[in-house]
Protein backbone atom coordinates (compact mmCIF):
# COMPACT_ATOMS: atom_id res chain seq x y z
CA UNK A 1 0.00 0.00 0.00
CA UNK A 2 1.32 3.50 -0.99
CA UNK A 3 0.89 5.35 2.48
CA UNK A 4 1.38 9.33 3.20
CA UNK A 5 2.18 10.52 6.24
CA UNK A 6 3.47 14.20 8.01
CA UNK A 7 3.87 15.21 10.97
CA UNK A 8 4.87 18.90 12.69
CA UNK A 9 7.71 19.50 14.44
CA UNK A 10 6.86 18.09 17.97
CA UNK A 11 6.06 14.27 16.40
CA UNK A 12 9.13 14.42 13.80
CA UNK A 13 10.72 11.60 15.97
CA UNK A 14 7.49 9.38 16.19
CA UNK A 15 6.92 9.97 12.52
CA UNK A 16 10.20 8.26 11.37
CA UNK A 17 9.72 5.33 13.83
CA UNK A 18 6.16 4.49 12.31
CA UNK A 19 7.81 5.21 8.72
CA UNK A 20 10.62 2.23 9.86
CA UNK A 21 7.90 0.06 11.14
CA UNK A 22 5.84 0.45 8.22
CA UNK A 23 8.11 0.46 5.36
CA UNK A 24 9.31 -2.91 7.54
CA UNK A 25 5.93 -4.44 7.07
CA UNK A 26 6.20 -3.63 3.13
CA UNK A 27 4.28 -0.31 2.65
CA UNK A 28 5.80 2.54 0.23
CA UNK A 29 5.36 5.42 2.49
CA UNK A 30 5.91 9.26 0.77
CA UNK A 31 7.10 11.23 3.59
CA UNK A 32 5.40 15.04 2.85
CA UNK A 33 7.21 16.48 5.88
CA UNK A 34 8.11 18.06 8.16
CA UNK A 35 11.68 17.15 7.89
CA UNK A 36 13.16 18.97 11.11
CA UNK A 37 12.24 19.84 14.22
CA UNK A 38 11.96 23.84 13.78
CA UNK A 39 8.58 24.79 14.84
CA UNK A 40 5.95 25.06 11.74
CA UNK A 41 2.27 24.97 11.06
CA UNK A 42 0.48 20.92 11.45
CA UNK A 43 -2.33 22.44 9.41
CA UNK A 44 0.27 22.57 5.68
CA UNK A 45 1.59 19.13 6.01
CA UNK A 46 -2.16 17.82 7.21
CA UNK A 47 -3.45 19.41 3.76
CA UNK A 48 -0.45 17.51 2.03
CA UNK A 49 -1.16 14.16 3.01
CA UNK A 50 -5.30 14.86 2.74
CA UNK A 51 -4.63 15.98 -0.74
CA UNK A 52 -2.24 12.97 -1.69
CA UNK A 53 -5.08 10.97 -0.32
CA UNK A 54 -7.75 12.83 -1.67
CA UNK A 55 -6.41 12.83 -5.62
CA UNK A 56 -5.27 8.85 -5.01
CA UNK A 57 -1.34 9.41 -5.19
CA UNK A 58 -1.56 7.90 -1.63
CA UNK A 59 -3.92 4.71 -0.94
CA UNK A 60 -4.33 6.10 2.83
CA UNK A 61 -2.56 8.32 5.30
CA UNK A 62 -1.32 8.97 8.32
CA UNK A 63 -0.94 12.04 10.08
CA UNK A 64 0.99 12.84 13.64
CA UNK A 65 0.81 15.99 16.09
CA UNK A 66 1.49 16.54 19.46
CA UNK A 67 -2.14 15.52 20.03
CA UNK A 68 -3.69 14.16 16.92
CA UNK A 69 -6.06 16.61 17.09
CA UNK A 70 -4.91 19.64 14.61
CA UNK A 71 -4.34 16.94 12.31
CA UNK A 72 -7.44 15.56 12.20
CA UNK A 73 -9.21 18.70 12.24
CA UNK A 74 -7.35 20.05 9.19
CA UNK A 75 -7.40 17.04 7.05
CA UNK A 76 -11.14 16.67 7.87
CA UNK A 77 -11.63 20.38 6.20
CA UNK A 78 -11.21 18.90 2.77
CA UNK A 79 -14.36 17.35 1.22
CA UNK A 80 -14.78 13.31 0.55
CA UNK A 81 -11.58 13.29 3.53
CA UNK A 82 -12.50 11.07 6.59
CA UNK A 83 -9.36 11.65 9.04
CA UNK A 84 -9.29 9.54 12.46
CA UNK A 85 -7.84 10.51 15.70
CA UNK A 86 -7.48 7.98 17.74
CA UNK A 87 -5.23 7.16 20.63
CA UNK A 88 -5.66 3.19 21.06
CA UNK A 89 -6.00 0.33 18.31
CA UNK A 90 -9.46 -0.75 18.76
CA UNK A 91 -10.79 3.05 18.07
CA UNK A 92 -8.31 2.93 14.91
CA UNK A 93 -9.58 -0.34 14.11
CA UNK A 94 -13.30 0.72 13.82
CA UNK A 95 -12.37 3.55 11.88
CA UNK A 96 -12.02 1.58 8.83
CA UNK A 97 -14.37 -1.53 10.13
CA UNK A 98 -16.95 1.04 10.28
CA UNK A 99 -15.86 4.52 8.94
CA UNK A 100 -13.71 3.93 6.05
CA UNK A 101 -11.37 5.96 7.08
CA UNK A 102 -8.44 7.08 4.97
CA UNK A 103 -6.36 8.33 7.26
CA UNK A 104 -5.55 7.80 11.21
CA UNK A 105 -3.99 10.87 13.36
CA UNK A 106 -2.77 10.40 16.88
CA UNK A 107 0.06 12.40 19.11
CA UNK A 108 3.52 12.03 19.87
CA UNK A 109 2.61 13.92 23.10
CA UNK A 110 -0.30 10.70 23.74
CA UNK A 111 1.11 7.35 22.61
CA UNK A 112 4.91 6.22 22.53
CA UNK A 113 5.98 4.11 19.73
CA UNK A 114 4.82 1.13 20.54
CA UNK A 115 1.19 2.29 20.81
CA UNK A 116 2.15 4.67 17.80
CA UNK A 117 2.81 1.20 15.78
CA UNK A 118 -0.48 -0.73 17.26
CA UNK A 119 -2.28 1.79 16.16
CA UNK A 120 -1.03 1.88 12.47
CA UNK A 121 -1.18 -1.68 12.62
CA UNK A 122 -4.81 -1.91 13.83
CA UNK A 123 -5.98 0.65 11.08
CA UNK A 124 -3.85 -0.55 8.10
CA UNK A 125 -4.86 -4.75 9.12
CA UNK A 126 -8.74 -3.53 9.08
CA UNK A 127 -11.20 -4.05 6.09
CA UNK A 128 -14.20 -1.87 5.77
CA UNK A 129 -17.20 -4.08 6.74
CA UNK A 130 -19.71 -1.66 4.12
CA UNK A 131 -23.42 -2.28 4.27
CA UNK A 132 -24.98 -0.29 7.12
CA UNK A 133 -22.09 1.33 7.75
CA UNK A 134 -22.10 2.67 4.11
CA UNK A 135 -25.57 4.10 4.47
CA UNK A 136 -24.00 5.92 7.34
CA UNK A 137 -21.10 7.17 5.38
CA UNK A 138 -23.87 8.22 2.37
CA UNK A 139 -25.45 10.41 5.15
CA UNK A 140 -22.22 12.15 5.76
CA UNK A 141 -21.45 13.13 2.53
CA UNK A 142 -25.26 14.18 2.16
CA UNK A 143 -24.02 16.74 4.75
CA UNK A 144 -21.03 17.70 3.42
CA UNK A 145 -22.40 18.43 0.13
CA UNK A 146 -25.38 20.51 1.60
CA UNK A 147 -23.09 22.83 3.50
Amino acid sequence: MKIGIGSDHTALDMKRAIIEHLEAKGHQLHDYGTHTTDSCDYPVYAGLVARAVRSGECDRGVLICGTGLGMSYAANKLRGIRAACCSEPVSARMATEHNNAQIICFGARIVGEQMGAAIVDAFFDAEFQGDRHQHRLDLIAEIEQAD
